[in-house]
């Protein structure tokens, strides 16, 4: 399955590119003289930020070389969104089975090379979908990609943002903000990207495995960076205004972001790993689903489904519908990438061999009742 899916009709990942809604005022800030070279040197990174640019959460096997011989995934996914209980659908997402081919790049590994992405928008769906658009076009036309592709999609965020900017400095309608959540797939390397609250969960063999975290303002950790930034929390909202602490766009709102910084910041965090056999699938979700589901309920409902009919885009509305059913008050998004053709396995949980023993007086007491029967 191959294409991409922004924002549109709800399916698999099989559909070609859809045409961007709003590119009549982008279009503007998208010629190469006025983004691509400007953008680099506008990018300012809070300087609790500039060693943080991978977690340091340990997840499994160290990301190596993105060509190395081992493991390698056969992806399928899927996505699904649904509008909730909300009177307005603020969510996109995107899946790009084979991400080099789609911008007619040739391989330069075995395997796949796949792009995923839930964008949960917030006062509008126009930073949504302009991220849901163009994150990925600024990674695989990055300077350093792919020699460097943490550091491609680091890059590609900061650069999403400023030219959220610029469109927004065309047209002041497409003021509004987004959380971005992406993944990359290289051969057999995974790399997760996350500002703002929607997860990244994978599943191995049944384990569910945190592939981000999530950047409320009440974590320690954002609230110091927030108030190093000349921010503060209020009532568990960065400023009083937004419950996340990581955001692309937002520019129009007071006190939140600038050329040279501010406590909402759009950079992202980043976590990878080398795929193994045992790593079955990566769930993907906007907060509206971790408000009702843990991460490893999700997994045990995810792989259930799975075995059932083996279908990612079956299962992400599944999960939708289930989530629904729970009263998540939110819009619902979710993309599942599977890295296997054949669904998760049963799995067998050994019976733990228990040790009794019986003490000399039971011994003697069991022996008298023996001796009893024969009499």
């Amino acid at each position: 399955m191959e294409g991409s899916k922004c924002g549109g009709k709800n399916g698999s990942s099989s559909e070609s590119r859809p045409p961007n809604p709003l590119s009549g005022a982008y279009r503007q800030c998208f010629n190469t003289a006025h983004v691509a070279s400007p953008c680099r040197k506008t990018l300012v990174r809070h300087h609790s930020l500039v060693k943080m640019t991978t977690s340091d959460v340990s997840i499994g096997p160290a990301l190596g070389e993105h060509c190395e011989t081992g493991f390698i995934p056969i992806v399928r996914s899927g996505g699904w969104a649904d509008i909730g209980f909300r009177q307005s659908m603020e969510d996109a997402y995107v899946c790009i089975d084979n991400f080099l081919q789609e911008y007619g790049r040739k391989s330069f590994c075995e395997g796949p090379s796949a792009f995923y992405g839930v964008f949960d928008g917030h006062g509008g769906k126009h930073a949504a979908d302009f991220a849901c658009n163009h994150l990925q076009r600024f990674i695989i036309e990055g300077e350093d990609f792919p020699r460097e592709i943490e550091r491609a999609v680091a890059s590609a965020f900061l650069q999403t943002d400023i030219a959220l900017a610029e469109a927004c400095s065309v047209d002041n309608a497409l003021a509004s903000g987004t959380t971005a959540l992406a993944a990359l797939v290289v051969g057999r390397s995974l790399v997760v990207a996350n500002a703002g609250d929607c997860r990244a969960v994978i599943s191995r063999r049944g384990k569910a495995i945190e592939m981000s975290r999530d950047h409320k303002p009440v974590c320690m950790k954002e609230r110091k960076r927030i108030e190093a930034s000349g921010g503060y929390v209020y009532d568990g909202y960065l400023n009083g205004q937004l419950n996340v602490a990581r955001a692309l766009g937002d520019w129009h709102m007071e006190g939140m972001k600038s050329r040279e910084g501010g406590p909402l910041s759009a950079e992202p965090e980043l976590m990878s790993m080398n795929l193994t056999e045992e790593d079955e699938f990566l769930i993907m979700g906007c907060d509206g689903i971790w408000d009702v589901f843990t991460s490893q309920n999700a997994v045990d409902f995810a792989r259930r489904k799975l075995q059932e009919h083996n279908d990612p885009v079956m299962c992400c509305k599944e999960l939708i519908d289930e989530a629904l059913k729970r009263k998540s008050g939110d819009n619902l998004s979710v993309v599942m990438v599977c890295f296997h053709s054949k669904p998760p396995p049963n799995l067998v949980v050994p019976r733990s061999r228990v040790q009794r023993s019986i003490s000399a007086e039971g011994l003697r007491e069991l022996q008298g009742f023996l001796d009893s029967l024969g009499n």
